[in-house]
């Protein structure tokens, strides 16, 4: 999950504490706002609006507040976004040691599957991720658990994190699509319909079985995907 791209995490422009305060002569006096209420209210603006629609200056409106507040605790809209997707691997529902318990196969897919099913919550997150790796301590005892889990049972250092990251980046493609519009989908059940068996035999025979649902695809994919990372548990 860590291509790296500056798209989304530019800096706000020409802002901060200094000018917010000089803009308003009731900045200076505002109560401080905890960074756990600036967070939620961040993530509802971009799990209502998206990630363009989130600046310190639209946040701190919504908070009835000031950016120089904001600059309390986020130096910048870059470092914000930093703990917003950190707040996304929070609250993992298994303990360490439920999850070593597991095994690693089972181990795996629980933690693919409550990532996937978190970024559903909140599919706006998603994109983010292609811009920058998650690096915050909620990311960080995540990747913990499941290196250790694959460490545990027996995957070589240099295999276990090609695998953390291969079931990262599986999760991170899917939950991408989970914006997509459910009209693509129509047009392309649509178009396997009418593919005909003469112009495309293969794509007609299989027409009724298609589109797939994007939750099946992403078991069937899942499963396979650890057929294949078994196979490299003695290398």
């Amino acid at each position: 999950m860590n291509p790296h791209s500056d798209s989304v995490t530019s800096a706000e422009p020409t802002s901060g504490p200094d000018s917010d305060a000089s803009a308003s002569g009731r900045s200076r006096g505002r109560p401080p706002v905890p960074k756990e209420r600036i967070v939620a209210t961040a993530l509802k603006i971009v799990d209502e609006e998206g990630a363009d629609a989130l600046s310190l200056r639209v946040l701190a409106q919504r908070l009835d507040s000031s950016t120089a507040t904001l600059y309390r605790h986020f130096s910048n809209r870059a470092e914000l976004i930093n703990h917003l997707i950190d707040h996304t691997f929070g609250g993992v529902p298994v303990q360490a040691a439920e999850l070593r318990s597991l095994g690693w196969e089972d181990a795996c897919r629980a933690m693919a599957t409550w990532m996937f099913e978190n970024l559903r919550s909140h599919p706006n997150i998603a994109p983010l991720l292609l811009a920058q790796a998650p690096t915050g301590p909620n990311a960080m005892a995540m990747r913990e658990m499941a290196l250790q889990v694959l460490l545990d049972d027996g995957f070589s250092p240099r295999v276990a994190i090609r695998c953390y990251a291969t079931l990262a980046r599986f999760v991170l493609g899917f939950a991408i699509q989970l914006n997509g519009d459910e009209t693509e989908d129509a047009a392309l059940a649509e178009a396997l319909r009418n593919s005909g068996e003469d112009n495309l035999p293969a794509t007609s025979a299989v027409a009724a079985f298609g589109p797939v649902p994007l939750d099946d695809e992403f078991s069937f994919g899942l499963d396979l995907l650890l057929t294949g990372l078994a196979q490299q548990r003695s290398r």
